[in-house]
């Protein structure tokens, strides 16, 4: 029998579903990678001309995350859907050889059981990236690729975001007939990172009472920033205003001064290449600049959370957005608010 103190505990859930991350990872690796090659395999001798991605919430980041891997590592086109054209306004584009990757935690959500349906009767190859295999999204699709992440109790997603990521990564490796050698040592590296959350409370301090946050990125790390926005207004209710770098240049730079708190996630390659401008506009406007990346870019800053060096910029993000959870349980629980039970948050939405 559960002891009723632990139970009661603010964001015991959710930290205990953190922590599980790097087991759940190795467990894609193990138990999922096959699968996974297997599908990928199939969908690959069907020749899809380019992709849709289907998704809400958390898992939509996870599909824009797949958006960049299709189109740099696979050369092909892909969008991300508007299910309203679909459910709402009953349009029926012609999806012939188009690939429609629907994406979600628990499979559930009409609109995307809808849209999906809509999908194959249009004549597209659908694949469902699920955490739920018995889900009715799982059903009316062709193929379906189990995350294999375990139920997830907590209302904010977090190991759930990291299995998307590996097995929407292994899905793209396994079209190009690529072996996900990148992925490998992510288990470890993920705990390692857990490990140091007493550096994630330090920073929490930064952002108990804000007002407001700015998170910036670019490329494989966009997804990050806003998944990272995404988990602090579950959590912790503070307005956090995601932007891609270039974006963030082009106008919304105006509501940043010298006491605005901003997040840089700066991945290590071509993504933190393109927005080293955008760091250096934000220092010279003297904002409280704290960066989630390599050690040199976080001695640059205000403050921030050194990433492991050496791992291939495509699978970054599977790691980057391991402190920025840690900080939205942090500050929310240095709020007085319990993470695990954030308010008007359902886990399974019924949009339709």
């Amino acid at each position: 029998m559960s002891d009723p103190q632990t139970v009661s505990v603010p964001g015991r859930i959710m930290a205990a579903e953190m922590a599980e991350q790097p087991a759940v990872l190795q467990r894609i690796l193990d138990e999922g990678a096959p699968k996974i090659r297997e599908i990928a395999a199939g969908i690959a001798a069907r020749n899809p001309r380019f992709v849709l991605l289907t998704a809400r919430g958390t898992s939509d980041n996870a599909a824009l995350y797949a958006k960049y891997l299709i189109e740099i590592l696979l050369g092909k086109p892909a969008g991300l859907t508007s299910m309203s054209t679909t459910t709402a306004y009953g349009a029926k584009p012609d999806l012939t050889d188009v690939l429609v990757i629907t994406v979600s935690q628990s499979g559930g959500s009409p609109d995307l059981v809808a849209s999906t349906k809509a999908a194959r009767e249009a004549g597209a190859i659908t694949l469902a990236v699920t955490n739920n295999p018995d889900s009715p999204l799982a059903e009316v699709s062709e193929f379906h690729i189990d995350v294999l992440a375990g139920p997830e109790k907590a209302l904010p997603a977090t190991k759930t975001y990291t299995a998307e990521l590996l097995a929407l990564y292994l899905l793209v490796e396994g079209l190009r007939g690529g072996d996900g050698s990148a992925a490998k040592g992510l288990p470890g590296l993920a705990a390692g990172v857990l490990a140091r959350q007493a550096e994630v409370r330090a920073l929490a301090e930064r952002y108990r009472f804000a007002q407001r946050l700015v998170i910036t990125s670019r490329g494989y790390g966009y997804p990050t920033a806003r998944e990272a926005a995404l988990k602090l207004m579950e959590t912790t209710y503070i307005p956090a205003s995601p932007f891609s770098g270039a974006d963030l240049l082009h106008g919304p730079l105006a509501m940043v001064d010298n006491v605005s708190p901003v997040i840089a996630i700066v991945p290590d390659g071509k993504g933190g290449e393109a927005l080293q401008p955008v760091l250096d506009r934000l220092r010279g406007r003297g904002a409280d600049l704290v960066v989630i990346g390599q050690q040199a870019q976080v001695d640059a800053a205000s403050a921030g959370f050194a990433l492991p060096a050496g791992v291939p910029e495509e699978v970054q993000p599977i790691l980057e957005i391991l402190p920025l959870q840690q900080l939205a349980y942090e500050v929310t629980i240095a709020r007085g608010q319990d993470p695990d039970a954030p308010r008007a948050l359902a886990k399974v939405t019924e949009t339709h």
